[in-house]
């Protein structure tokens, strides 16, 4: 009995060393033979992974005509741990660069990782990537890896645009798809829409001797992946109307916003001075930036969007259309005016009085608006000023301002429409009409952007409505849709009627007698504006216009603002024509103004 047990026992012994050898062998054979994965780890050593970067996305305006493209570039790329310089000296000469720069990016790199891959030189040119290469056998451990450079054809919208430069630690930290030394949107559009232009990574594998060459595919292109290009962005931007833009702004400081009313598609966006976009590209972008951010003009901001200031006289159509919404006044409401002799606030026109809203805005008439104002505060159907002061206050909010579109302009500023609780604050609940009177000619706290002051225009002429302004109409062939918002009308919550009368007055700054804007008329279409003469506490006042165009069925609204540079009649008025003209006609015929504009000094 006990020898076959133990006989079981030797049985079950067997079997079991048995089936462990089996589960070896089988082990063994699925490494060697059917998973290649230990394989190919082990042979890392004569292989190279060469990422694939696709072309960015090019950027065409509203007429298909090119604004942005790409240029072929390499960067020297290498991996610290198989890298080998016989003479660091002589490698520096080879590359065009400081030996002790070459030094620190080396160390860099190996403190980043000894084993990934890090960009040593990067945008390389053709002429010095075919020099270099063929002394690169010297050097084992570097390679190069094909880029592409933001091209210019010209330029111009450099603010618009953007720039492209390489990964910070925490844009990596913020998203894995990017590693040290890619490249990404860092301002403008190229920001903005950063996940369509980018395109999508590939990566190649590479057999490697000894001597750093290669030597073919790994397993016949098995392993690699192809790049997939970035989008082309396709914008409402017009190419010649931003370039004439440009140069009517040309040693001026200020900006001019074009919006077609119809779709809120930006026509131009010139904030001067500028730039060349083209000064942001290659080896010599990071000393370029520090020449422009510290140049005492600041042209590395947008004044279009970042720029903010007082309305001034601009302003007086948007207290007008609140008062004839709420019945504060009338069509027929008529206030006197004393001139310069007028209280609380004086005018600075010589006109007929007394005078109604109409003839107000023609002649921009301060006390028509004071009285106008006061009356909004004080109309009867609110309880009392300060809920007369909420309902102004959400009219400004319809109308756009005191807030950012949120759309795709980045680096938008809000601009500010003082509410009800900062006055609590600040006069500690106790203040009225005549506290606050400067709001009713667009001084005081209110602060715009040009933007914000063009989609105004846009606002009045389109009768109480608008979309919000936004730079790209189409992206790559339309499967990515852009939001819903871009394509959402917003309504002002003013009466079509209203803005009738306010458009007729805007109408007679151009076609009246004594209107402020009289001497642009254009002979081709009918235009309505209204110019601003804009206080300005650091020197000159500001001047500044707001214009849209044809009257009855307006494509173009347009503000222009010339800093430090006196009336709204003298400089900005005939820049914001000229500009209309340009885009409407596709021509300009007033050839004595626009020398004028184009020779103006006023920085």
């Amino acid at each position: 009995m006990r020898s076959r047990q133990l006989a079981f026992r030797r049985y079950h012994l067997l079997l079991g060393i048995v089936l462990v050898v089996v589960i070896y062998l089988i082990r063994l054979f699925w490494l060697q033979v059917i998973d290649q994965s230990y394989k190919f780890s082990s042979q890392n050593n004569v292989l190279r992974f060469v990422t694939l970067y696709p072309p960015r996305g090019t950027m065409l305006d509203r007429n298909g005509e090119l604004l942005v493209y790409n240029e072929t570039a390499y960067d020297l790329v290498f991996i610290p741990r198989q890298a080998r310089i016989s003479d660091t000296l002589e490698f520096a000469r080879l590359l065009k660069v400081d030996p002790q720069q070459l030094k620190a990016r080396i160390t860099k790199a190996r403190n980043y990782s000894r084993v990934k891959p890090s960009v040593l030189v990067e945008q390389i040119s053709k002429e010095d990537y075919g020099y270099i290469s063929e002394k690169l056998y010297q050097y084992p451990g570097f390679y190069f890896q094909t880029r592409t450079l933001r091209k210019y054809p010209m330029a111009i919208g450099a603010h618009i645009l953007g720039d492209v430069g390489e990964v910070s630690p925490a844009e990596i930290e913020r998203n894995p798809y990017y590693k040290m030394g890619d490249y990404i949107g860092k301002s403008g559009l190229e920001r903005s829409y950063e996940k369509y232009l980018r395109g999508r990574k590939g990566m190649r594998v590479v057999m490697v001797d000894v001597h750093n060459r290669e030597k073919g595919s790994y397993k016949e292109g098995r392993f690699d992946t192809l790049p997939e290009n970035g989008q082309t962005l396709h914008l409402g931007l017009d190419l010649k109307l931003q370039a004439y833009g440009e140069q009517l702004m040309a040693n001026k400081t200020g900006s001019v916003v074009a919006i077609d009313p119809r779709t809120g598609e930006i026509l131009a966006l010139v904030s001067s001075p500028g730039y060349d976009p083209n000064l942001l590209v290659g080896r010599q972008r990071g000393a370029n930036f520090n020449q422009l951010l510290n140049d005492p003009r600041k042209p590395l901001i947008n004044r279009a969007i970042s720029g903010t200031y007082p309305p001034g006289s601009t302003f007086k159509m948007v207290n007008a259309l609140v008062a004839l919404q709420c019945n504060a006044i009338t069509e027929q409401t008529h206030f006197s005016c004393q001139g310069k002799g007028s209280q609380p606030i004086k005018c600075t026109h010589a006109h007929v009085t007394p005078l109604a809203v109409k003839e107000a805005i023609e002649h921009s008439c301060n006390p028509f608006f004071w009285n106008t104002f006061r009356s909004t505060l004080y109309a009867s159907r609110f309880k009392n000023l300060k809920d007369a002061y909420q309902y102004w206050y959400d009219m400004m909010m319809a109308f756009g301002l005191g807030h950012k579109f949120d759309t795709d302009i980045p680096f938008e500023l809000p601009g500010n429409i003082p509410s009800r609780a900062f006055f609590d604050r600040v006069y500690r609940g106790n203040w009225n009409a005549m506290t606050v009177r400067s709001l009713s000619i667009g001084q005081g706290e209110i602060l715009l952007t040009p933007l914000q002051l063009a989609n105004l225009a846009a606002v009045i002429g389109n009768e109480g409505w608008y979309y919000p302004p936004h730079l790209v109409r189409q992206i790559g062939n339309g499967s990515d849709s852009l939001p819903e918002s871009f394509s959402t009308k917003i309504y002002t919550g003013v009466d079509e009627r209203y803005f009738k009368i306010v458009k007729e007055a805007m109408l007679n700054v151009f076609e009246g007698g004594g209107g402020t804007a009289r001497r642009y008329k254009i002979a081709d279409f009918q235009a309505a504006g209204k110019t601003g003469t804009v206080q300005n506490p650091h020197g000159k006042d500001h001047s500044m216009f707001m214009a849209f165009a044809p009257f009855d069925n307006p494509r173009i609204a347009i503000a222009v603002v010339v800093e430090n540079a006196g009336f709204g009649a003298t400089w900005a008025a005939p820049i914001a024509s000229l500009m209309m003209e340009q885009y409407l006609t596709g021509e300009v015929k007033r050839k004595d103004l626009e020398q004028r504009m184009l020779e103006a000094m006023l920085n």
